[in-house]
């Protein structure tokens, strides 16, 4: 209920919340018939760094903003569902939908809307997927404590304090190695309730997982506070859906919450109103991370100053290469289990990344961005980049043939 207070006020607020929660089956197949309208909001009220708090636009801007809208959908034989401003990129956003009869696309629909000079743009609402395999619990030595001498890791910095947002289903902030992880559990998905599942738990605990409870993995940052932000939900037990609507409010609460790493383990269709809130977070310092995804969907690995993750080679120039593969890792109701996929490589790397701006205080992506040491093929060498940062006498960190849990290598 508090996330629909902030949509908006009046009779269209009054019909949403009446209507009941909606399967994810069904909410997937809406979103295919809806699109996005942006409408430019009036510059005076563009603070970037405000959060909206329920009164945004109020008065004669935003009656007449509902007004210019509403004619626009009876114009185009369009059903208006629901608002959301997005002052950080200065627009307010419209969610229309075709009717059941109507033979248009909404890529097509969308194109007509733009026309309109009160229009900033209008798009298609996009669909994106976050993918993995999975088997049975099980806890065996973590990739990362090998190949990125985790433990060595720790002792330089373990992401105490950093703030890293995870874009994606539900979060177990139960979970015995989440308990006590997460300084923020929000839903973004319209019309279902907030609930703990697979995918989203899973990043959150590669990230975070407690280090100092003698239960299962140790997250790659243990110290570092996550931002649950529900844009997804579980379409399958290896399938996660989101929309181009709930990412973009769950990546505007992250820039207000000034998150310093943003992770986002999905992929898709390149986005408009998506790429517009990532530029925002990138001029603030933020670090955005994604999941390499497919030819088909390549967004937002592809965009401009996004750290893309891939788990397996070849790799494309510029993608870093992270463990993605049998990676042990948190399952909602206080188990374990191994998941594969590109999905759990941009978790690692958020992880590092978060250990860096732990080191780092300069709040300039960009710089920390910079400081990656690699090896051949995008392997991040993970003590030499850490080391950069550490002053005075350094931990001896990957050397003696130790495989980072006190093992000697084979």
């Amino acid at each position: 209920m508090k996330l629909l207070a902030r949509m908006m006020s009046g009779t269209l607020l009054g019909l949403l919340l009446c209507l009941p929660a909606m399967p994810a089956e069904a909410a997937e197949e809406d979103s295919a018939r809806q699109l996005l309208v942006m409408l430019q909001l009036p510059k005076p009220h563009y603070r970037p760094d405000s959060s909206y708090a329920g009164n945004y636009g109020d008065g004669v801007g935003l009656q007449a903003r509902k007004q210019v809208v509403e004619a626009l959908a009876r114009k185009h034989e369009l059903q208006l569902q629901s608002e959301w401003p997005m002052p950080l990129v200065g627009v307010d956003c419209f969610v229309m939908r075709l009717a059941a009869d109507d033979t248009r696309t909404p890529e097509q629909a969308a194109s007509e809307v733009a026309k309109d000079s009160h229009v900033a743009w209008a798009q298609a609402m996009q669909v994106f997927h976050g993918r993995a395999t999975q088997d049975e619990p099980l806890y065996p030595t973590q990739p990362t404590a090998r190949q990125w001498h985790l433990a060595d890791l720790h002792q330089m910095a373990t992401g105490q304090g950093v703030r890293v947002a995870v874009i994606d289903s539900g979060v177990d902030v139960n979970h015995p190695d989440l308990a006590g992880q997460v300084q923020l559990n929000e839903n973004f998905v319209d019309g279902q309730p907030l609930v703990a599942e697979s995918h989203g738990t899973a990043v959150a605990g590669i990230i975070a997982a407690r280090a100092d409870n003698h239960l299962g993995i140790a997250g790659v940052a243990p110290r570092s506070r996550i931002l649950a932000l529900r844009a997804c939900w579980q379409g399958s037990p290896t399938d996660t859906v989101c929309t181009s609507l709930s990412l973009a409010k769950a990546l505007q609460t992250a820039i207000q919450e000034r998150a310093q790493v943003v992770n986002m383990s999905l992929s898709g269709p390149v986005d408009r109103l998506i790429a517009s809130l990532i530029d925002a977070a990138s001029a603030r310092g933020m670090l955005v991370v994604a999941a390499l995804g497919s030819t088909a969907e390549p967004f937002p690995a592809s965009h401009r100053g996004v750290l893309a993750a891939g788990n397996a080679l070849p790799l494309p120039a510029g993608v870093l290469l992270a463990p993605g593969k049998e990676v042990p890792t948190t399952a909602p109701g206080g188990g374990w289990t191994l998941v594969t996929g590109t999905s759990f490589s941009a978790a690692q790397i958020s992880g590092l990344l978060a250990l860096l701006s732990e080191l780092d205080h300069s709040d300039k992506g960009a710089a920390l961005r910079s400081a990656l040491v690699f090896e051949p093929q995008g392997r991040v060498d993970t003590c030499a980049t850490l080391e950069r940062f550490v002053k005075g006498a350094k931990p001896a960190c990957g050397l003696n043939g130790m495989d980072g849990l006190g093992h000697t290598s084979e």
